[in-house]
């Protein structure tokens, strides 16, 4: 049995050239979240090729799809993402900004290597299963829009993931490790003032200024943050000023907002909080705000046995720069899933150590040998993790025991 689970191994060494020639053309072909239509073309016909049966337009998203091998239990899961980071474009071989596309979008966070490797391990527990003539099940889950848009919240809330026993995700990052602890939850609201124009010289009272209001909201967020608790997060971005023109009383703005706490119900509070800063703004100003919740995104429940295991697994393999767990994580869409099934997500290393997400370093290294190497050893750490799972029924039965006490303990 373990010599066929490092046959499995093998196969995803075989398909290197593949993987990384999927990566790179993902790299080149950059897509923002629910746009990733290259993305996932190239995934579904690389996963029919490869035997799995692909099912599209998972929960009315044009670009979340699955790919699914084997049959009855255990189901294993592999989440794959792909979306792109707005204004990071890049052309390849540069370690000075060079954009492809001026303002146009990169891979800044490595999701073309972290749904490529998913894929390899997917094709890594096919391999096992076939070779040991197993039952069981392995599902590839095409998941857009991780950046902003949280797709697998919405795959999620459908039933996408419903049946699976374990999932498994990856990220490419500066380390090998695992995080014991939970992340931040979060939602991301859209914040619309209504006013109206007029001339600002010539009849400036008769205007309501949108861009006024907003610019208050702004202001009083900043006073708020001495008064809500130290983990928590507010960011935001103005995305429409109401135009260029100063001579004008603006009659529209909007901003956008995303709030983060370590537990949903935080989230909650503190999104009615700054509901009435902006309805304070609003008042103000005499103008009208419109309040549009666009996401939300739960905290992790970590799995720890399943995280060890997982550890191992990478100690086994032979993985790079191990180290000990992570502790202060942002926010992920993996938490809507961590919910209700139990998983984990390693972080691999690509870049040197120092080199942030969502930066050009990260876009910079996308190519890279190194890049190449991440994909690998990524896919064969999780593929060999779930082949312990499928040959040990009992020790996927204790993780699964352990998620349901951490369920219970989480909703206290």
């Amino acid at each position: 049995m373990r010599l066929e689970k490092e046959r499995a191994l093998q196969a995803i060494e075989e398909h290197k050239e593949l993987l990384c020639a999927m990566s790179d053309a993902i790299w080149d072909h950059p897509e923002t979240g629910f746009h990733e239509h290259f993305a996932a073309d190239l995934f579904c016909r690389t996963l029919e090729e490869q035997g799995f049966r692909v099912e599209r337009d998972l929960a009315g998203i044009a670009t979340a799809f699955s790919g699914t091998y084997g049959q009855d239990g255990p189901v294993i899961a592999f989440l794959g993402e792909f979306d792109a980071l707005p204004g990071l474009s890049q052309q390849a071989g540069c370690t000075e900004k060079q954009a492809m596309q001026e303002d146009g979008p990169g891979h800044g966070c490595g999701h073309n290597l972290l749904g490529v490797g998913s894929l390899a391990a997917a094709i890594g527990v096919k391999q096992y299963l076939q070779d040991n003539g197993l039952s069981g099940t392995v599902k590839f889950f095409g998941c857009p829009a991780e950046e902003g848009g949280s797709g697998k919240g919405f795959m999620a809330r459908d039933g996408v993931f419903d049946g699976v026993d374990v999932a498994f995700s990856w990220h490419p990052d500066e380390t090998n490790s695992v995080s014991t602890e939970s992340n931040m939850a979060n939602y991301q609201i859209w914040y619309h003032f209504r006013g109206v124009s007029a001339h600002a010289a010539m009849s400036p009272g008769l205007g309501r200024s949108a861009l006024d209001a907003l610019g208050l909201m702004n202001v009083g967020i900043q006073f708020l943050r001495e008064h809500v608790p130290p983990e928590t997060r507010i960011h935001y971005a103005i995305t429409d000023t109401g135009g260029k023109a100063p001579g004008v009383v603006q009659p529209y703005a909007e901003g956008l907002y995303l709030m983060r706490a370590p537990k949903l119900y935080q989230v909650k509070e503190l999104y009615e909080r700054v509901n009435k800063v902006a309805q304070g703004a609003a008042m103000m100003t005499e103008t009208e705000v419109r309040i549009m919740p666009e996401k939300e995104v739960d905290n992790k429940i970590p799995a720890i046995r399943l995280n060890r295991l997982i550890m191992d697994e990478a100690e086994r393999v032979g993985a790079p720069r191990l180290a000990p767990p992570r502790e202060n994580t942002g926010s992920t869409d993996f938490g809507n899933i961590l919910h209700r099934i139990p998983g984990s997500c390693i972080r691999v290393a690509f870049v040197p150590d120092g080199v942030p997400s969502h930066s050009q370093g990260f876009v910079d290294a996308g190519k890279t040998p190194e890049a190449h190497s991440a994909i690998i050893y990524g896919a064969k750490i999780l593929s060999g993790t779930a082949a312990e799972l499928i040959m040990n029924p009992e020790l996927l039965k204790e993780i699964k025991e352990e998620f349901k006490q951490r369920v219970v303990e989480e909703k206290k």
